[in-house]
Parts: C-alpha cells; sequence; structure tokens
C-alpha cells in the first residue's frame, strides 16, 4: 500500500499562474520538490569524506596530549572504564588517578554505585575508545575525535542537502573543521561533543524527512483524489522522522539540555509541514497540519525519544538493586528493593529510576542535598555567563604545564624566561565573531524573506543558548557552547551563499562575493594556525602566549 493518501478534494492545476511582472510561477510539484536529489552524488560523497578525513587527522594527531586527566575527563573516562567492568559506575578508590596514569588499573574500583548526575551514552561512548585502545589518554579520547569528525561529515551532508550546492556543504565541513571549541573538545573526553554529534544527526534526518514528505505531497499533487476532503495528502509513516525520534532521544541520553531543541524543532517540523500544505492548496493549514503532521509526530518523533531515552539506562534498570540499597536510606522510602517476579521488579526498578532522576534534576538546579550542600553555592575560576558566549567572553584553560626552563622539553626561550604548554577551550574568533554577525543577517532572511534554511540556523543556536540563562546562577562553563557550533555554521554558511549570489548573478558580482567569501574562510583558517599552539598543549614561550591572549579573561 503506498504511504500517501489522496484528498477527495478535486486536484487544482498544476500552474499556479503568473506574477505581477508577467512571469509564468512554478508548479507546486516544482515548489515542493527538494533543492538537490541525486545531484553529483560521488562528487559530493567525495568532497565531504575528505574533509573528514583532514578534520579526523588533525584531531587525532598527538591525542595522548595532555598525558593525564584534563579538567572534568577525570570523571567521565572513569565512568566509562567503569560502565566496561561492572556494567555501572563506581566510586572510585583515593589515588586511582595515578595509578591509572601509571598503567596500573588494579585497586581502582570502591565498592558502591556513584552518583552520576548526566546520562550514559556519551560514557558509553567514551567506554567504546577505552575498550578499543586501552584505558590511557588516546583510549579515552579517541571516540571524541572519531565523532567530532563524524558530526562535520553529519554537517557537510545536511547543509548540502538545504543548500543544493556541494561546494556549500564544503564550506561549511571546513569552518567547523577550524572551529578552535570543536577541535579541542573533540580531543578530550568530555561528553558535549557526542551531544553535538546526535542533535546534528537528529536536525539531519528532520530536514531529510522535510524534503522526502514534500516530494510525496509534490507527486500527489495531479492524483485522482479518494478521501480526507480539505486536509492534502496523508504520509501515513515517515522513516526519517523515526530516526530523528531515535537521535534525539540518545542525545537526551547524553546530555538533558537536548530535549530543548527536540521541542525547539517539534515546533519548526510543525511549520514546515504548514508551509507544505498551504503550497499544496490547503486551506487553514496550521490548524490541519497539526492534526495529521503534528499529532502522529508525538509516536514517531516524542514517544520514540522517549523510548530510546529510557533505554539507555538500561544499566540502572539491571543493577537497580544496587543503587536501592545504597541510595535508599538516604534519598526517602520510595527506593524499595523488595519486589519478586520480574513485572514487580521491573516497575520497582522504574520507579526508583524515576526517582532518581528527581534527585538529579535536584542536583542540577540547586536544591540543596542531606547536608546542606548546593551547587548554587559554588564557584569556580572558569565559570562564565551564557551572554558572554557568541563573543569569546571567558574561554576554559584545561590544562596548562607553566615555568618550563629554557633546555627543557625543547623550550627555546630567552635568559630570564620561560615556556609553557597550555589547553585553551576556545573557539576560533574570526568565525565566532564573524558568526554573531551572521546570526544577526539569519533573523532578517528567516522573517524578511521567508527563507526556511535560516531557521535552522536559529533554531538550533538559540534552543541550546538561551535555556543556560535560566541557569546562570550556578557554575557553567563556555565548552556548552560547542552544540551551537553546528548551527553558528550553517548560519555563517547560508550568508556565505547569499554574498556569493545565485548562479544567473553577473560575472562581477560573483567574482567580488567570492573574493569577500574566500577571504573570510581564509581568515578563519590562518586565526585557527595562530592559537593551534594553545588547542594542542603545543610548547611555546611565554611571550609567545601572551600574543594569543587577547584578552584578560582569557587568562
Amino acid at each position: 500500500m503506498s504511504d500517501v493518501a489522496i484528498t477527495t478534494r478535486p486536484a487544482r492545476t498544476q500552474s499556479l499562474g503568473r506574477s505581477a511582472d508577467g512571469r509564468t510561477l512554478p508548479s507546486r510539484r516544482r515548489r515542493l520538490a527538494p533543492l538537490i536529489r541525486l545531484s553529483d552524488p560521488v562528487g559530493g560523497w567525495v568532497a565531504a569524506i575528505a574533509i573528514t578525513l583532514i578534520a579526523f587527522g588533525l584531531r587525532v594527531w598527538n591525542l595522548g596530549r595532555p598525558d593525564s586527566f584534563a579538567f572534568d575527563e577525570t570523571y567521565y573516562a572513569k565512568d566509562a572504564y567503569s560502565l566496561l567492568k561492572h556494567g555501572y559506575t563506581t566510586t572510585y578508590l583515593d589515588g586511582a588517578d595515578d595509578r591509572i596514569l601509571s598503567g596500573n588499573l588494579t585497586n581502582i574500583f570502591g565498592d558502591e554505585p556513584s552518583k552520576v548526575v548526566h546520562p550514559e551514552v556519551g560514557k558509553y561512548m567514551i567506554a567504546a575508545g577505552e575498550w578499543l585502545f586501552g584505558m590511557d589518554p588516546t583510549g579515552w579520547r579517541m571516540s571524541s575525535a572519531v565523532f567530532g569528525s563524524l558530526t562535520i561529515l553529519v554537517l557537510i551532508r545536511l547543509v548540502r542537502r538545504i543548500t543544493g550546492s556541494t561546494l556549500m556543504g564544503c564550506i561549511a565541513g571546513v569552518l567547523m573543521t577550524f572551529d578552535g571549541l570543536a577541535f579541542v573538545m573533540s580531543r578530550l573526553a568530555l561528553l558535549d561533543i557526542f551531544l553535538t554529534f546526535w542533535l546534528v544527526c537528529a536536525v539531519a534526518c528532520l530536514v531529510a524527512d522535510r524534503d522526502w514528505g514534500r516530494l510525496r505531497l509534490a507527486r500527489a499533487a495531479g492524483s485522482v483524489p479518494t478521501r480526507m476532503d480539505g486536509y492534502g495528502p496523508l504520509l501515513f509513516f515517515r522513516p526519517w522522522r523515526i530516526g530523528a525520534g531515535i537521535c534525539f532521544g540518545l542525545a537526551c541520553g547524553t546530555k538533558w539540555n537536548a530535549v530543548f531543541a527536540l521541542g525547539a524543532f517539534g515546533l519548526l517540523t510543525w511549520a514546515w509541514d504548514s508551509g507544505a500544505r498551504r503550497t499544496f492548496g490547503v486551506r487553514y493549514p496550521t490548524y490541519k497540519a497539526f492534526i495529521v503532521d503534528t499529532i502522529p509526530s508525538a509516536f514517531t518523533l516524542l514517544l520514540v525519544a522517549f523510548v530510546v531515552y529510557v533505554l539507555t539506562w538500561t544499566d540502572f534498570l539491571i543493577h537497580a538493586d544496587v543503587y536501592e540499597a545504597t541510595f535508599g536510606a538516604t534519598w526517602g522510602t520510595y527506593w524499595q528493593h523488595d519486589a519478586t517476579g520480574f513485572v514487580p521488579e521491573m516497575m520497582q526498578s522504574l520507579r526508583s529510576l524515576w526517582n532518581y532522576h528527581i534527585n538529579v534534576w535536584d542536583f542540577h538546579t540547586g536544591v540543596p542535598d542531606t547536608n546542606g550542600w548546593s551547587i548554587n553555592n559554588q564557584t569556580h575560576p572558569y565559570m562564565s555567563n551564557p551572554g558572554g558566549w557568541p563573543i569569546l567572553n571567558r574561554p576554559v584553560g584545561v590544562d596548562a604545564q607553566l615555568d618550563i626552563q629554557p633546555g627543557q622539553e625543547g623550550c627555546t626561550a630567552a635568559a630570564g624566561s620561560t615556556c609553557l604548554r597550555q589547553v585553551l577551550l576556545l573557539g576560533t574568533p574570526a568565525l565566532w565573531w564573524g558568526g554573531v554577525a551572521a546570526l544577526f543577517a539569519s533573523f532578517v532572511f528567516w522573517l524578511g524573506q521567508r527563507d526556511w534554511r535560516f531557521g535552522v540556523a536559529l533554531v538550533g543556536y538559540l534552543s541550546l543558548w538561551l535555556p543556560w540563562f535560566r541557569y546562570d546562577d550556578r557554575p557553567i562553563f563556555f565548552y556548552y557552547a560547542v552544540a551551537m557550533v553546528p548551527f553558528m555554521v550553517i548560519a555563517v554558511t547560508l550568508v556565505i551563499g547569499k554574498i556569493l549570489g545565485p548562479p544567473e548573478a553577473t560575472h562581477y558580482r560573483r567574482l567580488v562575493g567570492s573574493a569577500v567569501c574566500g577571504a573570510f574562510v581564509l581568515l578563519v583558517l590562518v586565526n585557527f594556525a595562530w592559537f593551534y599552539p594553545i588547542y594542542a598543549d603545543s610548547l611555546i614561550t611565554h611571550s609567545q602566549w601572551l600574543e594569543r591572549i587577547w584578552f584578560a579573561k582569557w587568562i
């Protein structure tokens, strides 16, 4: 049976008539068809894979430096290793870091489960690298390098789809490759790079679903109608939305803030469906799209994401009795552990998982624990206000080795000076500051010209940025913004496309546009190269370091 049902309403003519200046307007079929479909598939894939391999080479080079736990790696790398060994995260004994770094993996685990405050998907992904490459800095960072690079591959294909241009997709890939924040996060065993990967995959699925649905509407535009008068064709099965639901579920299973992007893009797909049905000629398309498209999405998108999210806690559900025995006495009587039989045990485990979420939510929102401790009372030298993230107000120093004397480790500093190594979580300034301008331009193009592509950039960026203002009274860090980078890059790339001009533009317009856009991309590459030493833990003199610390807040 076809997945498209046709309405009983007589089909309208294919052409929509003529414009005021006499031009023939495109047919509905033409307006609903995707921008790019089977266009140069080999060249598109070859270019995307080539850029991805370059990005991976940059990220994996000297991946083991620094040869220590950098910043919050001390939590996630060890939690991931515990998942490998026990199936759930446990506490660690004093001195575990030193024993691990010396290659001694004995006597590092405690006996009780640890209270993890983030879901487990990202830690399982880190664990995959540790399983394949060993429990050392290279091993626990390898998955970040792999999935940080794959994010670029998915982004290239996403931008190629929404612009209809392999060139634009490649520009987006190059910009993402040479962003400093994305680069450093791809070389650390932290969770946010995995969150970024799953979010980009989810949005790519939704954009593919947009093309998929509109193409089927276009094919039905002149067909013989049957039923559902006034609603237009019904799309009963939307596989790309199921894929998006899976990816959103895995994103939420990495960090909870993915739920804001899920909600925002759910609303955006409603707007897309309304626009498609309006083009088809449906009256009251917003209301009717909600009935026949958005409500079913509650199952193909939201329900799938929820089920996937719950499944990511399988390790907790299997070992719920261990958590209940450890935390039940201090977290409330609802932590029972006396059920027998499969169904009662399953229900009890799910109830314990729910109450565990309540306690973790209390942690994140600053509710004091039984000892009066609250995250809202904590401070950190690198905490920052999200309002300054777009302009790089407070990067994060994740590692530093200072006062390396001349002659040590190849230091060539002059007498009286020293060398150092640093890893600084800092975006490439040229890209980020240009990105601010591109995001403002995106408002104009989206709302003023009704260009839906800019909506992808803005909705993604804002849904991953604005929610943090609600929690700016607790320690939050700039590196959370890495999930915003792909959407900032999309905005920059779309603006570059506007500057380049359409294919039918004059030769002079294309020449000037190419020069301006090429100069910007080159500036990003040069800017990245300038900061590379403090992205990659390279040995530099103190004076060379000062040349790269442009503002006092970067120290």
